[in-house]
């Protein structure tokens, strides 16, 4: 059950608090409630703030993401999920982690015309770019500027191999192009779904699609013929954990052929956006999942340790390897590898008809 929260509750929304910005010296507070009633309102709605980036694809240095290069036609996010990794780095543009990360989104404009010219760049070799490495790409204000779009439209004209994840079902609309990608055994798509509760799932990932429209994902891109894998991600111990075997019985029924996970951390600004959730909408948990959290990071709730950081360490860390191992096992899930081709990548003579 759901459990009561404080009458300030931010309907839709996953944070509930805007933690201080450790990169700024001013610190806003409310000092009086007269006459900050159109403040509040209007800080409510989600802005666009257009930026002109110098580059869109970046290097990934991390070793146990998965990925080598990232591509984020948007930064901040109003999926709203609580525990997202990504809300630290809105810290970076003068924003907060919190609620700001859900309400002020970046908008990559001129992402298009980067990616063409990092992709002609002299001795580019193909290798597998990620969309999402960040924020989603799918995420709701791409129905509006679709970026995402003309960046899978670029991909396809110079066959790019690309590696994506998101876990909202906006990513149909695309399934034409990643249709003719997967023909060319240039695309892999991974689904978000850590948990099957949809009570849950409202309050911790506020705005995105339901786990339901989620495995109609999975299962419409793979009658297309588009390989399609599953993270159940991140897995909260004494919360979600126990969906494992659910879940993946769930995804390889839809046709997944591949699974991931990852356990929770709450580095940085996260951890108190976290906590604060949690005491609000499950008090009567709060000490078992805090704890169990921190008993899969040495006694924290992060762990920045390469290999240890996104699967964690300890007995409930093992209980939910094995888990997560056999019943990938009894699914059969994993067992084939997704190599993407790279030795198709070329510069289109016409790059005008593009756009």
């Amino acid at each position: 059950m759901i459990g009561e929260r404080e009458n300030q509750y931010f309907k839709g929304r996953g944070a509930q608090v805007n933690p201080h910005n450790k990169f700024l010296k001013d610190v806003y507070v409310k000092e009086h409630d007269e006459g900050i009633d159109d403040w509040e309102e209007s800080d409510r709605k989600t802005s666009f703030i257009f930026e002109n980036s110098k580059t869109i694809v970046n290097k990934v240095d991390s070793p146990d993401v998965g990925m080598a290069y990232s591509l984020n036609p948007y930064q901040g996010c109003e999926h709203g999920c609580t525990y997202c990794y990504a809300r630290n780095s809105h810290q970076y543009w003068g924003y907060s982690a919190g609620i700001e990360f859900e309400r002020k989104i970046i908008v990559k404009k001129d992402a298009p015309t980067l990616f063409k010219k990092f992709l002609e760049k002299k001795g580019w070799d193909a290798t597998t770019i990620s969309l999402s490495g960040n924020t989603d790409c799918y995420q709701p204000a791409e129905r509006k500027f679709k970026l995402t779009r003309q960046l899978l439209e670029i991909a396809l004209a110079y066959k790019q191999p690309i590696g994506m994840i998101t876990k909202n079902s906006l990513i149909l609309r695309d399934r034409d192009i990643l249709k003719e990608m997967a023909k060319l055994n240039l695309c892999m798509v991974y689904v978000s779904i850590n948990s099957l509760n949809e009570d849950l799932r409202q309050v911790m990932e506020p705005r995105t699609t339901t786990a339901k429209q989620r495995l109609k994902v999975v299962e419409e891109l793979s009658k297309d013929g588009i390989p399609v894998g599953v993270m159940v991600a991140p897995l909260v111990p004494g919360l979600s954990d126990h969906e494992i075997p659910k879940i993946l019985k769930a995804v390889a029924n839809a046709g997944a052929i591949k699974a991931g996970y990852t356990v929770v951390r709450l580095n940085g600004a996260i951890g108190q956006i976290f906590e604060d959730w949690l005491l609000k909408n499950f008090p009567d948990r709060f000490d078992k999942v805090w704890h169990s959290i921190q008993s899969c990071h040495g006694g924290n709730v992060n762990d920045s340790r390469f290999g240890d950081r996104m699967r964690g360490d300890g007995n409930i860390s093992q209980i939910i390897r094995d888990n997560f191992r056999l019943h990938c096992r009894l699914n059969g899930l994993n067992i084939k590898d997704i190599i993407l081709d790279h030795t198709l990548f070329k510069v289109p003579s016409n790059q005008a008809s593009l756009f």
